[in-house]
């Protein structure tokens, strides 16, 4: 007997709409190369959003092709992120940060067939573009508000795409060998989203009354999930720009009362230190906690933060083949009246993977106890788990990676696995999770 339920497909065209819909005042700041904000809202943005769609489709883009972004987080990457894939093509976030000769290495696997630029990033673009299929080059401050002039975003029709089809895709860049690329379906980007928003790790969940700051660069695996989760939220989003020094994001979270914000952990070092050097010079009440991820968050880190500053930090493991965020610190019980030492032992831990992520430490072909001593190969799975990675071209070295695991009952390790079991390719490191209780 089946069930009689629709078949609704999971798209990033739904949150467009549902944005729209009931959360059109919710703003979206940016600080601007000047360091001045720039404000606007997602009814303006995510129109935009619907007119860059059309003006894709316009320019010759066809279905599935490859729309690459080389920018920093502000409200026109914000654009993209939902105009790309909603228009049918697929957004693939470029990392500035990688040598020319991997970007025109990733640009060219992948297929990119144009690309949103930042002004201040053309002449990295010029480093790497030759050689590519890159026929399309549209500079954020100038030729992109150009382009999204020669279309009308009340043309935009929802494309009714598959569930499987491909949204976004990001490359690795911590592997030995050639990057390789993740892409990531409609299905896997809305319930990444679904299950983020519904993990309330530390019991603080993120909603409309939020304003959530992403440090985390928008071409590091998806900012992290967080333009997704704070749209289909309704979420205030707060876009730091290429100013990520101390001084100026914490004038961010003070200025904006931002609730949330995300960053890795050599970020927040540098914001602790600010802290320490001037306590009481930033008003950060607002604040509930910092999403901390990307390397292992060190215990003294979390400690100095809530018992210097009262600002608590949730450290969360993933990898680009996760979505990334895979697990976070949590607090089950009893743990969250303990003392704050045993606190802070178990948010220096992975914590707990979210709904629908399982993991499993493995020696071989069997599976370790979780006893926090014994060694193994952790192993994950999911619905936002790669299950493969984009092949790669001719002729190019494999990357090759390995994740060694501690499995504890107590908080303890972490990895990577698919809907069959997929291995974690990152890189090195021991990872700790909160596992089973008895």
């Amino acid at each position: 007997m089946d069930g009689q339920m629709m078949d609704f497909p999971l798209t990033l065209t739904h949150l467009l709409r549902r944005a729209e819909a009931f959360f059109g005042d919710g703003e979206i700041v940016t600080r601007l190369p000047d360091k001045t904000f720039h404000r606007t809202n997602h009814r303006e943005t995510l129109r935009r959003a619907r007119q860059l769609a059309v003006a894709l489709q316009r320019a010759g883009l066809e279905r599935g092709d490859r729309v690459a972004t080389l920018c920093w987080n502000h409200h026109q990457h914000h654009e993209a992120y939902f105009g790309v894939p909603c228009g049918g093509f697929v957004l693939h976030t470029l990392n500035l940060r990688l040598h020319p000769n991997d970007l025109n290495y990733i640009a060219g696997h992948a297929g990119d067939r144009a690309v949103i630029v930042d002004r201040a990033l053309v002449p990295l673009l010029e480093k790497f573009r030759e050689g590519t299929q890159i026929e399309h080059v549209w500079v954020v401050e100038d030729s992109y508000e150009e382009l999204l002039t020669t279309a009308d975003p009340d043309e935009w029709e929802d494309p009714e795409l598959d569930e499987g089809e491909a949204a976004a895709m990001c490359y690795t860049s911590g592997t030995t060998g050639r990057p390789r690329g993740v892409v990531y379906s409609h299905r896997s980007s809305v319930l990444h989203a679904l299950g983020v928003g519904a993990n309330n790790p530390l019991g603080m969940g993120v909603g409309s009354g939020d304003a959530v700051m992403p440090v985390v660069p928008m071409f590091h695996a998806n900012a992290w999930g967080y333009p997704y989760l704070a749209t289909m939220q309704g979420a205030k989003v707060v876009y730091p720009g290429p100013h990520l020094d101390p001084d100026s994001l914490l004038e961010n979270l003070e200025q904006e009362r931002v609730t949330w914000a995300a960053g890795v952990p050599t970020i927040w070092m540098g914001i602790l230190a600010r802290l320490d050097e001037e306590p009481g010079k930033w008003d950060l009440s607002a604040m509930k906690a910092m999403l901390v991820g990307g390397s292992a968050v060190p215990r003294a880190l979390i400690a100095a933060f809530e018992s210097r500053h009262g600002l608590r930090i949730v450290q969360g493991w993933g990898m680009t083949e996760t979505s990334p965020v895979a697990s976070t610190a949590a607090l089950p019980y009893d743990l969250a009246d303990a003392d704050s030492e045993t606190r802070w032992d178990v948010q220096a831990t992975a914590g707990i993977p979210l709904p629908f992520v399982e993991i499993r430490v493995r020696a071989g072909d069997e599976e370790v106890p979780w006893d926090g001593e014994a060694m193994g190969e952790l192993e994950v799975r999911g619905p936002w788990v790669a299950a493969s990675c984009r092949s790669p071209a001719p002729g190019s070295r494999p990357a090759t990676t390995a994740t060694t695991a501690r499995a504890t009952r107590s908080p303890t390790t972490g990895g990577c696995a698919p809907a069959t079991w997929r291995r974690s390719t990152a890189v090195g490191g021991c990872a700790s999770w909160t596992g089973p209780r008895t």
